[in-house]
């Protein structure tokens, strides 16, 4: 249930050193083909990483082998010492990989690199190419779940994904606990598929899933430097899928990572899904949703089992969606605690014991809608973001 379960990819993780854990940190994803095509979608923010910047090169040559991706360490702000060490991961990781079965030869700009972890320190080359080596011993079709781990900052668990569509099947794995913020989230995800698909289709099917998906988690209004979603096909299956079915199936894969993403998210004690409904256009309602999703006072009030309606409209009330304020409803899991911008059923009504919070709000200002999904902040995220990472 992850990325080596379609056809044609292996995978490996190990402790390169990189962690003074000593736990797993390098991890390495195979396109074995016949098809090696891909797809990407990258942060948004103006500083990215230096791996950000390889990737986005090598992605536009729509030919991904493989992906190498370390956990210990974001080589992020290292300036052009930092973006040569990614190269040098790349053409390492070709030339090993081409060592290793020497009728395939890589070259680097086959290669894709994911980093993750503090932001302004240089990678230790010295151990993270060693990995390297140790990552593609290791390569083995049941590799998946070792090199979901190998990824994780920190996450708590390993997330991974498996999706079926029609002959065809697309796998995952992702990372990503706190700095969760739209485009995309903090995040790395490699997806898979043995689908046959040209980067073209990829590239449609990928946007369409996140636009619905990691661009709808925010979990504390931040965003990261090295955020990166990948999508590979092999072309293992045989099986052409059409646009629908394609996007059909990698939706349901990034949906499920982001649920996974936001129900561990750093010090959360509720996963909460905010629906806007009854707006004038799509972006109406993400914006609204967003607003709810980032508003500090709305998320400690949840922490504290307050269902704080008055927060909610407040945060309302800072978008630029349409809507008149003395016809708003707000819903808190189920209970109309507002209508029309006032007060409604009794707010002690409302059960928030439970981890699942629903949120629902309706601008009554037209048909469109978007849910947001995102978390409260308790005492537990201060400790977990002492260090600051990516």
């Amino acid at each position: 249930m992850t990325v080596t379960t379609p056809r044609g990819f292996r995978a490996a993780g190990v402790a390169a050193g990189l962690k003074a854990s000593g736990a797993a940190d390098v991890a390495l994803v195979v396109n074995d083909g016949p098809d090696a095509t891909v797809a990407g979608v990258f942060t948004a923010n103006r500083v990215k990483a230096a791996p950000v910047l390889w990737t986005q090169q090598v992605v536009r040559g729509g030919v991904v082998r493989a992906v190498v991706l370390n956990s210990g360490g974001a080589n992020a702000c290292t300036g052009p010492a930092g973006f040569q060490d990614t190269h040098a991961t790349a053409e390492h990781t070709a030339a090993a990989l081409t060592g290793s079965s020497p009728r395939r030869r890589l070259g680097a700009g086959e290669v894709a690199v994911c980093s993750t972890g503090l932001i302004g320190e240089r990678l230790p080359m010295p151990k993270l190419l060693p990995g390297v080596r140790s990552a593609i011993r290791g390569l083995s079709r049941d590799g998946g779940a070792a090199a979901a781990e190998a990824i994780m900052t920190t996450d708590t668990r390993p997330k991974t994904t498996v999706a079926k569509g029609a002959g065809f099947t697309v796998g995952g794995m992702a990372k990503g606990a706190g700095m969760l913020a739209p485009a995309m989230a903090t995040m790395l995800c490699v997806l898979t598929t043995d689908a046959v698909a040209g980067p073209e289709a990829l590239d449609a099917a990928l946007r369409a899933a996140t636009r619905l998906t990691f661009d709808r988690i925010d979990s504390d209004g931040c965003m990261s430097t090295n955020d990166t979603v990948l999508l590979l096909a092999s072309g293992a299956s045989g099986v052409e899928p059409t646009e629908v079915e394609l996007a059909t199936a990698v939706t349901a894969a990034c949906h499920d990572l982001a649920q996974q993403l936001i129900a561990d998210a750093e010090g959360a004690t509720k996963q909460i899904a905010i629906e806007v409904v009854g707006a004038a256009g799509e972006g109406d309602a993400v914006e609204v949703g967003r607003s709810v999703a980032r508003n500090n006072l709305v998320k400690t009030a949840l922490f504290g089992n307050d269902p704080n309606w008055g927060r909610i409209l407040a945060a309302v009330g800072t978008t630029a969606a349409v809507f008149e304020p003395d016809e708003v409803d707000v819903a808190v899991n189920g209970i109309w605690v507002c209508r029309g911008g006032a007060a409604a059923e009794d707010r002690s009504k409302v059960d928030l014991t439970g981890r699942d919070v629903t949120i629902r709000i309706d601008l009554h200002a037209g048909a469109d809608a978007a849910t947001i999904w995102t978390n409260d902040l308790s005492h537990a995220y201060v400790h977990e973001n002492s260090a600051y990472s990516t």
